[in-house]
């Protein structure tokens, strides 16, 4: 298999996407935040020591998806046309889940942007609880599907990492 990232002489370069034709694409990421009994039972009311968790978690996700090409050298920057977080809660594993879906019309995929985005979002749920839990767990953090582009679809098997 032919890396895309390596030119001829084994040096990094970005992909030349000029000739790629322009597609719908979309990726889903999932990734998760574990934290204690009684952390949990604050965040999960959703107003932590900083204030709104969710709200700002999720903005922050935003954000940081729209700066993915500047987080990841040989990303491109892409139009972003859908970014959106949704939160699901494990009352028994004490665990927040966090499911972004990002999409573009453009000519390469959006995969690194929605795995980055939970990422921002499990930084930020850190950052606003850590007042009260410093042994919150990040991750893991994976793609759950994409589509579009010359590879097709790819959905992943399982929610296990």
């Amino acid at each position: 298999m032919k890396l895309t990232h390596i030119d001829s002489e084994g040096r990094a370069r970005m992909v030349d996407i000029g000739q790629k034709k322009e597609t719908r694409r979309e990726a889903r990421a999932f990734g998760q935040v574990k934290m204690s009994g009684g952390t949990y039972s604050v965040v999960k009311t959703g107003h932590g020591p900083k204030g709104d968790i969710f709200t700002v978690a999720k903005i922050a996700g935003i954000m940081g998806t729209k700066k993915t090409h500047e987080l990841i050298p040989l990303c491109h920057p892409l139009s972003l046309t859908h970014i959106d977080v949704d939160y699901s809660f494990d009352d028994k594993k004490h665990t927040v889940g966090i499911t972004s879906t990002v999409r573009t019309k453009g000519q390469t995929g959006v995969e690194m942007e929605a795995i980055n985005c939970v990422m921002v979002v499990a930084l930020t749920i850190y950052d606003m609880c850590k007042a009260i839990d410093k042994g919150i767990e990040l991750g893991p953090f994976y793609l759950l599907e994409k589509s579009g582009g010359k590879s097709g679809k790819f959905m992943r098997k399982s929610r296990n990492a």
